[in-house]
């Protein structure tokens, strides 16, 4: 009997979909991994754009591993059966450099599960030249240092050029007889490579970082990659097709990096930067080649802020003319409330109707002053009002809690927001509304990032979000009304990982060790795990999360150069406490510290 008869999806592991790539004799296997299930990890544009990046280089071969489910688990662990590969079910232990996408905090035990299932060392300590290179990307490489004793080493920021870089350096030396120290060593060279056992930490008595000292020649610092003809870089044309829904199952087109708003809670907002476009042709020609190779009937338009594309009027009404014939939709996931005009929504209603999703983010003015909004209530009037009349009547508002400065005035804002939007569908004329209104709100919990004006804030501890969630809750109870918050406890775990230092990873080995896997999905994830962990490893979580840092203090990712000036930063969290805005840099360059690298910089500064 097949150890696919005992699983819920055996899609998940059969591989062979249309699209795979297959090669022969390759001189470098390089595994694609992603530390989620298949249907999330197929819905990763990062993994979908360097499997055709990597797959184009003649003699390398990208196969496709994601962490299996926990029947799976339990089947490989029962029958002593290794973690293998879709395409040709290699081993992963076989591979020669196994790369694994970092893309949120909560994916952590994922990776030592992968690995371990795999075959493949935990500690990066432990691996001998024999044994696969273990490469982490991704959003969190920004501080990769609660995983780095997992790792061999990181590639920091985007990963289309460093990728080619770092495995043209792997030929040379496994060409020249493999040394993994001599190679560790010479990859510490390339830009936006980062090395942990490279760099030494020392603390001082209060658990404050004290020094981080780099070995064996390695840079002080490491530098965040950043694609600069972002045009011209290889984007998807023949994605692959999953068998089963993933989820997000459609074509989904990158058209813009960066973001030009700077909301100051936003990681990706600021780590993302320069803001760069691709030409509205390029993505036309990019979705006919997937629409053809695919059969998709859905075309996504991703970036940060979409409705910021300079040619978002041409871009979607030319798609909208290709392809409506064809029944194939537009959607725009990602949009902002005063870039959301009437014509651009009708065009994006023609084939299907759809909700719309916006993210005020904030109840009252004050607090999206705060943070940076940039947007109005007389703006997110009118725009819903010009949805309503489109024909929208399902919409997703994104509001966050917990954020510097928050009161509960601000909590009732949301509430009193969300029913001004209600009553303002019923304004709409009877012949121009859609059925009925629904309004579904969420609410996460604010969590201090890296590279963000507000990373030495203290986070708000669970009792207090708790409070704050029940409170949203009872204020919520409208008809046709929806709500739906995130969980505190994951939310406070997230925010240790997030500005944690190395001494985590140990927590991590116990915390996995004792069962942790899919910590992100809540049906598994144990908090109680987790503080067993911190208390048998002497540390206090709380240290991480609900602490405010002075300007001063070294933080564990200093070492790590995220390209944005942290003096901009500072001058970002006092302008917050200020109640001050700062324009979109797209208009008035603030001198964020990426001028030379940008396309918009204007010569007026603030």
């Amino acid at each position: 009997m097949s150890i696919l008869d005992h699983v819920e999806k055996p899609a998940r592991y059969t591989g062979g979909e249309l699209n795979s790539v297959y090669k022969q004799n390759a001189e470098v296997d390089f595994a694609m991994c992603f530390a989620d299930t298949y249907e999330v990890g197929m819905s990763h544009l990062g993994i979908n754009i360097l499997y055709e990046v990597i797959n184009a280089i003649d003699g390398v071969y990208a196969q496709r591993v994601f962490c299996p489910w926990v029947d799976m688990i339990e089947q490989l662990r029962s029958g002593e059966e290794p973690l293998r590969s879709l395409e040709t079910k290699k081993p992963l232990c076989e591979f020669d450099i196994v790369g694994i996408n970092l893309s949120y905090e909560m994916c952590y035990s994922n990776v030592l599960t992968m690995l371990e299932l795999g075959r493949i060392p935990l500690l990066s300590k432990d691996r001998g030249d024999g044994d696969p290179l273990v490469l982490g990307g991704g959003a969190c490489t920004i501080n990769p240092e609660p995983v780095a004793d997992f790792f061999d080493l990181f590639a920091v920021g985007e990963g289309e050029e460093v990728t080619r870089e770092l495995i043209a350096l792997y030929r040379r030396h496994k060409k020249a007889g493999f040394s993994r120290q001599a190679f560790l060593r010479e990859a510490a060279q390339i830009d936006g490579i980062y090395v942990p056992s490279l760099y030494g930490i020392t603390y001082h008595e209060d658990g404050t970082i004290r020094s981080i000292t780099p070995k064996e020649g390695a840079p002080q610092t490491v530098t965040r990659r950043i694609v600069k003809d972002f045009d011209a870089e290889q984007t998807i044309r023949k994605p692959v097709l999953p068998y089963i829904n993933t989820v997000h199952d459609r074509c989904t087109l990158e058209i813009m990096r960066g973001c030009p708003r700077g909301c100051r809670f936003c990681q990706a907002g600021f780590a993302m930067r320069p803001v760069r476009e691709r030409k509205a042709q390029t993505v036309r020609d990019t979705a006919r080649s997937v629409i053809e190779s695919t059969g998709y009937d859905e075309i996504s338009l991703s970036s940060l802020s979409s409705g910021d594309y300079s040619q978002i009027d041409e871009l979607v009404g030319g798609l909208v003319d290709e392809f409506s014939a064809q029944r194939v939709s537009v959607s725009l996931p990602s949009l902002r409330v005063d870039s959301f005009e009437k014509d651009l929504a009708a065009g994006l209603q023609q084939v299907r109707k759809t909700g719309l999703t916006f993210a005020p983010e904030a109840g009252t003015q004050r607090l999206r002053d705060v943070i940076n909004k940039n947007i109005t209530q007389e703006m997110i009037m009118k725009t819903v009002v010009r949805a309503f009349e489109s024909g929208v009547s399902t919409v997703k508002l994104y509001f966050m809690i917990g954020l510097p400065t928050e009161t509960y005035d601000d909590l009732t804002g949301i509430a009193n927001l969300v029913r001004e939007i209600r009553e303002a569908f019923y304004s709409v004329p009877r012949e121009k509304r859609n059925g009925f209104i629904n309004i579904n709100v969420s609410a996460s919990c604010f969590v201090p990032k890296p590279c963000t004006p507000f990373m030495w804030e203290a986070q708000d501890t669970m009792e207090e979000l708790r409070q704050k969630q029940q409170f949203l809750r009872g204020k919520l109870k409208m008809k046709g009304v929806k709500f739906s918050y995130h969980d505190s406890s994951l939310s406070f775990l997230e925010a240790v990982l997030a500005r944690g230092d190395r001494r985590l990873s140990a927590a991590l080995l116990d915390a996995y060790k004792n069962g942790a896997v899919f910590d992100a999905w809540n049906e598994h994830f144990s908090l109680e795990r987790y503080l067993e962990a911190f208390e048998r490893c002497g540390i206090d979580p709380a240290f991480y999360a609900n602490r405010v840092r002075s300007d001063e203090e070294m933080m564990p990712f200093e070492h790590i150069n995220c390209r944005i000036d942290k003096a901009f930063l500072l001058k970002e969290r006092a302008k917050a406490y200020a109640e001050t805005t700062t324009p979109e840099c797209r208009k008035r360059c603030a001198g964020c510290g990426l001028q030379k690298d940008c396309g918009f910089v204007t010569r007026e500064k603030v």
